[in-house]
């Protein structure tokens, strides 16, 4: 049975709706049009950097959701509109890239694609790209078969053309103006070319949405082509109940390439998800099913210093983004990191994980004589005198390692490095110090 033909698995829109995923749909009856047939739908994704971040899994996750659930699924690179910018959400115009850039990053984008969609078997997804059709359209034809479709005062009562015009410092360039029509010939041309009948995007995008269906609609009509039905849907965006932004730690965006984010980074991202949003982001990013959902809740509820949802939500999201390999590595790290089995730890995750403490280089030779933990504690302005020193130790206030030091005349030598060239200074619980033998 070819997968046109099978029936699409029906909880799909009830799943969503309990996930808080649906914020917008152009027809009530959408929940039922899924039941009845697989529908090809698209996502697209701006090719901004050679990679996606965190930010762009809600968008990935969904269109994974319908592929799983029978529908057939496109992940479109804007190849095109990546030369242009979507002014949806920004407050001021996007630099331009030079076309050397948007291909390095078209090229890193679906390599991400592939590790979340399956490109083969019965159903696979398809990767497209707008720069395919428009690199061979004239100006002048475009604005012949496409402008002629949009009225000016349409385009600028859409919220994201709006915001901008009323931004008086920065406005709107006539380049940003064009791209509702450029995301909307999108639309249009999947439509044909595909049989596409959905496309999703966050709320921000709702308007470029609507566009999109309009221009089919008057597309045929100009045309003498029946009418279809064609669809919008629009997911919440992604945000924080602090009101910042989601997606960036303090040392920038949280990527889904090892490369720029590692596995370790990833999990310590999500683990420390506040109490307010963690079930938020569980509902929005993870696989687990309604009771296994509402057993965390419950357990959030009840005993929200286990932190078991935080922690749930950090495996689930590092599995499924770096593979179940990663995250066992990282999880024997994270138990070691804070306990006396640090020296199990390899040299990343431990400069990871103390990125952000104070570090000081040492020549490794001078461990052959043994450094005085006295004179190191001064050294490493962990205490301000050796006095300091000897009463910090003597109250059992210092550790090598996170092995408690009760020896006043104690010395670090070879013995205690960890990856053959660290060692971890603690005084009390929090004040951390690390020592690098070169």
């Amino acid at each position: 049975m070819s997968q046109q033909n099978k029936k699409p698995a029906p909880e799909l829109f009830e799943d969503l709706e309990f996930r808080g995923l649906i914020k917008q749909v152009t027809d009530p009856n959408i929940a039922k049009i899924l039941k009845e047939k697989p529908l090809t739908l698209y996502i697209g994704f701006d090719p901004t950097a050679d990679t996606l971040h965190v930010g762009s899994l809600l968008p990935l996750l969904t269109l994974k959701r319908f592929q799983q659930a029978g529908h057939r699924a496109i992940a479109l690179v804007g190849g095109a509109t990546g030369m242009i910018g979507d002014p949806s959400g920004k407050t001021h115009e996007r630099s331009l890239m030079t076309k050397e850039q948007l291909k390095a990053n078209q090229e890193g984008i679906k390599k991400i694609f592939a590790k979340f969609l399956d490109l083969s078997g019965d159903n696979p997804a398809i990767i497209a790209n707008n720069a395919d059709w428009f690199e061979n359209i004239t100006f002048i034809d475009f604005l012949r078969d496409v402008g002629k479709h949009f009225t000016v005062n349409h385009m600028m009562a859409k919220e994201s053309v709006r915001a901008r015009l009323e931004d008086r410092e920065h406005g709107i360039s006539y380049t940003e103006f064009s791209y509702m029509l450029l995301q909307s010939y999108d639309f249009y041309v999947l439509h044909n070319t595909e049989g596409c009948t959905l496309q999703m995007g966050g709320s921000d995008q709702w308007g470029n949405i609507t566009a999109g269906i309009d221009l089919i609609r008057k597309m045929k009509a100009a045309r003498g082509e029946p009418e279809t039905e064609v669809y919008g849907i629009t997911f919440p965006l992604v945000s924080k109940a602090d009101g910042t932004k989601f997606g960036k730690s303090e040392k920038g965006n949280i990527w889904l390439d090892p490369n720029r984010t590692s596995p370790y980074q990833l999990y310590q991202f999500f683990i420390q998800t506040s109490d307010t949003d963690v079930m938020t982001y569980i509902r929005y990013f993870t696989f687990l099913d309604r009771k296994e959902i509402l057993c965390l809740e419950e357990s959030l509820r009840k005993e929200p210093e286990k932190r078991e949802a935080q922690k749930t939500l950090a495996r689930e999201l590092t599995r499924l983004v770096h593979g179940q390999k990663e995250l066992d590595r990282v999880e024997k790290a994270t138990q070691a990191l804070f306990g006396t089995e640090i020296t199990t730890v390899d040299a990343k995750i431990l400069q990871e994980a103390f990125a952000d403490a104070p570090a000081t280089e040492k020549e490794k030779a001078s461990l052959a004589a043994g450094i005085p933990i006295i004179d190191v504690l001064v050294e490493t302005g962990l205490c301000n005198s050796k006095g300091a020193s000897r009463k910090e130790i003597s109250a059992g206030g210092v550790y090598v390692n996170n092995t408690r030091i009760t020896d006043i005349a104690g010395v670090i030598n070879e013995k205690h490095l960890i990856a053959d060239q660290f060692v971890l200074l603690r005084k009390g619980k929090k004040n951390y110090h690390l020592l690098k033998f070169r």
